[in-house]
């Protein structure tokens, strides 16, 4: 381990105290030390309840909220905080969308269309919506390598097509999806665009004043915040025109015996006692990328893809999804094993403290267009090591001689 690699670990509790390969940072990230006695720091000198009390603490506390979701804006490059809705994560920001604004837009007869590499959460939200309302769902496919085609997506669009919904980043494939030319074919026939930006938004810059999406939803614990915190980003004329998702305290303006006024956006969609030290650990995780540099974050993470693919080419009966190059996976790796269950897989590797994932990974529709039941999928992050990258590859290519076969 270099000296560098040294000093960046130092910044992680959980990997510099403990004996531990942490592959899965496309689930959830570590958190910096930062983080944590920030976040403590909060609960030790504000805990009060936000956005309520008159009294010094709770008005500080109400300031870091608000500081939070500046910042928030301030890294999408949306136009102003107000577009900003404090969620607990992805998964419930896109339910929010679906909810609410889908709820009130969609007709018996309507489309959605949603990409078939969706994680579950950009998925289930919209089926279960064409339900209800008796629409149409319609997927759009990728190549095998996760590449779609903006053609076939223009000739798939259609006068009833009222809500596209895609990732911007594959959790499987780790692929950015490109997405502006996708939303501004999706505007010019009427429709809105909905991008799932939880694995995005940590790795690649985001600029939704740029991309002229709609809504965009991220969570905070993969990009080094608490669990429990995520963002909504959602354009201001329609966040608005919204209902309400929950209802209840904070989110009114009056409410009398029958008749009750809603507060404006964002705070219309933040019913109840808010996430305040997640709010904090989210600012304070927002001042740590900046204060390494996302640059310098987005370079190691290539340099180390670039040195993990390298190896994994070289193991025989190792299968890679997706790219053949390196800086297209920003750390995602999913692969296979001829004859060797992902389960056993992740299982060899935690016998050497080395975490990974196994499954479908929430993406169970994209593992059936690829014609795999389920992969194993080791993810970098920006306190990885090639000591790290070395010791999982050397696991992985004694997996087919543990499990018994004579290669």
């Amino acid at each position: 381990m270099t000296r560098e690699e040294e000093r960046i670990r130092a910044d992680f509790p959980l990997l510099s105290k403990n004996n531990v390969i942490y592959l899965d940072n496309t689930a959830t990230s570590q958190k910096p030390k930062k983080v944590i006695d920030d976040v403590a720091e909060f609960y030790r000198t504000l805990n009060s309840n936000p956005m309520r009390g008159l009294y010094d603490i709770s008005v500080r506390a109400t300031e870091r909220v608000e500081e939070a979701r500046e910042k928030a804006a301030s890294f999408i490059n949306a136009k102003n905080s107000s577009e900003i809705v404090f969620t607990r994560n992805a998964t419930e920001g896109l339910n929010l969308v679906a909810y609410t604004y889908g709820e009130e837009k969609l007709s018996e007869g309507d489309e959605v269309m949603i990409s078939i590499s969706e994680h579950h959460s950009n998925l289930l939200p919209w089926r279960l919506l064409c339900e209800r309302k008796k629409a149409v769902l319609k997927y759009f496919e990728c190549d095998e390598t996760g590449v779609f085609s903006l053609e076939e997506f223009k000739h798939a669009l259609s006068a009833k097509t009222k809500i596209v919904a895609m990732s911007a980043m594959s959790n499987v494939f780790g692929r950015e999806n490109v997405i502006t030319p996708f939303v501004k074919a999706a505007h010019e026939c009427g429709a809105v665009f909905v991008a799932d930006g939880a694995q995005s938004v940590p790795h690649v810059r985001t600029d939704v004043s740029e991309s002229g999406v709609d809504f965009l939803a991220f969570s905070g614990h993969k990009m080094f915040a608490p669990m429990g915190i995520g963002v909504l980003y959602g354009k201001k004329e329609l966040l608005e025109e919204m209902p309400p998702f929950l209802s209840g305290g904070e989110m009114i303006e009056y409410v009398h015996r029958d008749s009750e006024r809603f507060s404006a956006p964002p705070y219309k969609f933040e019913a109840g006692t808010m996430n305040a030290g997640g709010a904090a650990g989210l600012l304070s995780a927002l001042q740590y990328i900046d204060s390494v540099g996302f640059e310098n974050i987005m370079k190691r993470e290539e340099e180390l893809s670039e040195y993990m693919l390298s190896g994994l080419v070289k193991i025989p009966h190792v299968k890679v999804l997706g790219s053949d190059e390196a800086r297209e996976h920003h750390g995602i790796f999913t692969f296979t094993v001829d004859g060797v269950h992902p389960h056993d897989i992740s299982e060899i590797m935690s016998s050497k403290n080395i975490c990974i994932r196994a499954g479908h990974h929430c993406a169970q529709p994209l593992h059936e267009f690829l014609g795999v039941r389920s992969t194993a999928r080791a993810s970098l992050g920006y306190y990885n090591t090639k000591d790290d990258i070395d010791a999982f590859l050397k696991t992985l290519s004694e997996i087919r001689g543990v499990m018994g076969f004579m290669d």
